[in-house]
């Protein structure tokens, strides 16, 4: 039992000097004692008559996890496995079903699924409840053992059962595993000078993938507009979404960090940039879009840089530390809340949009009407063709690939409620600010 209670306070006393700040808080020596007692005795008691046999290491381990995780639903102990995946995340390639998961109400709840992933093409949706991961109910387990039995050899099928957030009655969806893409930042030019740009996560390199994609915008021409979407991105790396909102601000606060001590507090300011965007944006959000993409949201609404269209965000305005620990193990803890720059902490409220709009599903398209053009005519005289040297045909093969370039974002715009009102007011801000003077 001695030898127990040594390993019990040497655990605790690590603990509380991580969450402290390596500053230890006096507490009474009896209140300290009995509660270390009480462990022990339990401890012992479950090692002595718990029906299966189980080491005093994995019920240490299980205690601290345990501890750890009844804080909220992002605080834990990971194994080395679990750790690694973690940092993998967002700077290695993985394999598995590509979604952001979170726990809620002791439910898995999908936060949003990873665009391009087998999830997203499975047809997971944000709002989706986890039911059990090939035949286990999720219930019974922790977020990371959630996310690590999803994770596995690529080519490899995983069975969900999962839960439609507007149905009654759970589906079975048999999900092959494959690579989680790591580029994420896309963009489109909706209009000549207009242009789409889709952070799917905010990894490693979104920055700089970001400030690619600008570039190559402006080596088009000059840049009239941007709709940023954010929908369905989980978010990711604090620097990255502190970088991105600063590619648009020229200054004043993007975000605050606070602690629960003032020492813990940090503000995050924008730099004038030669780089820096000033062109009229929309900012597109929905219930996927969390943490670091509501950091961004949050900024540039708050510093009046651009309007927010969409859906209700998450609401994740939590910080987490990833502390490796001696024995390849990691924590993963909460330590601060962060604070748009008007001093507004989006935790589980999230960012409301200034135009509230629900994204709806593409109708079919209706039967065209019957027609008839003078090509239907009998007789009608042949379209006269010139001969075509190699050059004609090449330069034919070029206007081929931009017409289906435009017809495909033709589609994308028709396809899409939200990026359609979008583009229509990032086109006419600048003349709703000329009347505002």
């Amino acid at each position: 039992m001695k030898k127990i209670r040594m390993l019990t306070t040497a655990s605790l006393a690590l603990v509380t000097f991580l969450a402290g700040g390596g500053v230890m808080k006096a507490v009474s020596a009896e209140s300290d004692y009995e509660s270390l007692r009480r462990f022990s005795q339990i401890l012992d008691m479950v090692e002595q008559y718990y029906v299966n046999e189980v080491s005093q290491k994995e019920l240490l381990d299980n205690a601290l996890k345990g501890m750890l995780e009844n804080l909220d639903p992002h605080s834990t102990l990971m194994t080395k496995k679990e750790f690694q995946e973690m940092q993998e995340n967002t700077s290695g390639e993985f394999f598995g079903v590509g979604i952001e998961i979170t726990m809620q109400n002791n439910q898995v709840l999908v936060v949003s699924p990873i665009e391009d992933t087998p999830g997203h093409r499975a047809g997971l949706r944000a709002g989706d409840i986890i039911v059990a991961v090939d035949g286990e109910l999720t219930m019974d387990m922790t977020l990371t053992e959630v996310v690590s039995k999803m994770r596995g050899k690529r080519g490899t099928d995983v069975e969900l059962q999962v839960l439609h957030s507007d149905s009654t009655k759970p589906v079975t969806m048999k999900i092959t595993r494959d690579a989680i893409p790591l580029v994420s930042v896309k963009s489109r030019e909706l209009e000549p000078g207009y242009w789409w740009i889709r952070l799917t996560r905010f990894s490693g390199h979104t920055a700089e993938d970001l400030a690619e994609a600008l570039k190559k915008a402006r080596d088009k021409g000059e840049i009239k507009g941007i709709v940023l979407d954010l929908r369905n991105n989980p978010g990711g790396l604090l620097d990255q979404s502190v970088e991105v909102a600063d590619m648009f601000l020229r200054e004043g606060d993007i975000v605050s960090m606070r602690g629960r001590d003032a020492s813990g507090s940090r503000t995050f300011k924008a730099r004038s940039q030669a780089s820096d965007v000033d062109s009229p944006m929309v900012v597109l959000v929905n219930a996927g879009s969390a943490s670091a993409s509501e950091i961004v949201a949050g900024a540039l609404r708050d510093r009046k840089r651009a309007l927010i269209l969409g859906e209700q965000t998450f609401g994740k305005g939590s910080v987490q530390n990833l502390i490796p620990l001696a024995d390849g193990t990691g924590l993963k803890i909460t330590v601060a809340r962060y604070y748009t720059p008007s001093g507004k902490s989006i935790q589980a409220e999230g960012i409301k949009p200034d135009f509230e709009i629900a994204w709806e599903a593409p109708r079919e398209e209706d039967t065209p009407a019957f027609s008839v053009r003078e090509k239907d005519l009998r007789r009608h005289l042949e379209q006269q063709k010139a001969k075509k040297d190699d050059g004609d045909k090449k330069s034919k093969t070029a206007k081929k690939d931009k017409g289906k370039d435009a017809e495909d974002v033709k589609d994308m715009i028709a396809r899409d409620n939200q990026l359609r009102l979008a583009l229509q007011f990032v086109k006419t801000l600048p003349v709703l600010k000329e009347l505002q003077k």
